[in-house]
């Protein structure tokens, strides 16, 4: 029998913590947790949270780019891609790539202020 395991935290390494927590409670909606400059959370629905990890000459992804690997990243379903999007920018995002397919659905690559990518997802999936 496996023993039970619950995901209760993604995290990503910045040289910010603060800040990057801060861009993703803006982009959800949602409180962080910024009371540690060198660990930052982000509560988001159904009780996992988004960490962020101070760490000293972080090196972003580049997406794609082999070289620096994009190693992760977040989907975050929308019902209104083009309002997702203007909010995500606003915030400090970076637009990388459209893959919205002609009947609406699919998605939409970005970057977070740190440089790590993360999908607007109009059918829910990236």
């Amino acid at each position: 029998m496996s023993p039970s395991v619950n995901l209760q935290a993604f995290a990503l390494d910045c040289e910010d913590a603060v800040a990057l927590a801060e861009f993703y409670a803006a982009l959800l909606g949602a409180e962080a947790d910024t009371e540690d400059p060198e660990w930052t959370e982000v509560a988001v629905d159904g009780g996992v949270r988004l960490a962020f990890q101070k760490v000293a000459e972080h090196r972003a992804p580049r997406w794609p780019d082999p070289v620096h690997p994009q190693q992760a990243h977040l989907d975050f379903g929308v019902p209104d891609l083009e309002a997702a999007e203007k909010h995500a920018l606003a915030l400090g995002a970076s637009f990388v790539e459209d893959h919205v397919r002609p009947d609406g659905t699919g998605w939409r690559v970005y970057t977070d202020p740190a440089g790590h990518p993360f999908c607007l997802c109009v059918s829910g999936r990236g």
